[in-house]
C-alpha cells in the first residue's frame, strides 16, 4: 500500500507491481467515464447499491409470498441473506481501508490505499460493493432458477466492469468484490439451502 499527493509523471508513483498496474489500467479506463454508453450502463447499474438491490430481493420475496409459490419467495429471501451478507462484510473492509477512488486521480491527481477509517466517499474505492452485491444476487438466482443463470451472469458483469471505464473502482476493486460475492452466496447456500424448486424442478 503507498501514499501520494500531487505527483508529476504518475497518478502514484510510490506504488509498484500489481497496484501499480491496477492503478494506471484505472486511469487509463476513466478516460472513456462520460462515454454516453458508460454513463448509461453507470446509471443502470444503482440498481446494485445497497437499497435498490434490497427493494430488488424484497419485491421477489412478495411477489412469491402473493402469488402463492413459496419457493420462489424462498429465493427472494436467499438473495436478500446473500446481499445481507456480502454488504455487511463489504462495509467492515471499507471502514478498515481507505483507497482513493479513480476519478479522484482523474480530478486532483491524488492517491492513497491505507490502512484507516474512511473519510469520506472518496476514498472508499475498496472494495467495490455494487459488484459484491450483484455477484451475490446473481449467483443465488443461478442457483435457484437455472433459465436465468446466463441473463444472471451478464447482469452482473455489466455492472461489474462498468465500474471501472465510470472511474469508481479499481480492476482489483471488482476482482474483490466478486469474489465477495461469490462467498456471501455460498455462505448462503449452506445456511439457507435451495430447493431448486423456483427453477419448476
Amino acid at each position: 500500500m503507498s501514499q501520494h499527493s500531487d505527483p508529476e509523471d504518475h497518478p502514484a508513483p510510490q506504488t509498484e507491481g500489481l497496484e501499480r498496474m491496477d492503478v494506471e489500467a484505472a486511469a487509463s479506463a476513466a478516460r472513456h467515464r462520460h462515454h454516453p454508453m458508460v454513463k448509461a450502463l453507470g446509471t443502470a447499474s444503482e440498481l446494485a447499491d445497497q437499497m435498490p438491490l434490497a427493494v430488488v430481493c424484497g419485491a421477489v420475496i412478495a411477489g412469491g409470498l402473493m402469488a402463492g409459490r413459496p419457493n420462489v419467495a424462498r429465493t427472494g429471501m436467499r438473495m436478500m441473506a446473500a446481499h445481507v451478507i456480502a454488504n455487511v462484510v463489504k462495509r467492515r473492509i471499507k471502514n478498515r481501508l481507505r483507497r482513493t477512488r479513480p476519478e479522484e486521480i482523474v480530478k486532483r491527481r491524488t492517491y492513497e490505499f491505507v490502512p484507516g477509517e474512511s473519510k469520506g466517499g472518496n476514498d472508499t474505492s475498496f472494495p467495490s460493493g455494487h459488484t459484491a452485491g450483484a455477484v451475490a444476487v446473481a449467483a443465488i438466482v443461478a442457483r435457484d432458477i437455472p433459465s436465468l443463470k446466463v441473463s444472471a451472469a451478464g447482469a452482473a458483469a455489466l455492472i461489474a466492469g462498468v465500474q471501472i471505464p465510470r472511474a469508481k473502482h479499481y480492476p482489483m476493486d471488482v476482482l474483490a468484490g466478486a469474489m465477495l460475492g461469490l462467498a456471501a452466496a455460498r455462505a448462503v447456500n449452506l445456511l439457507l439451502p435451495g430447493d431448486n424448486a423456483a427453477s419448476g424442478r
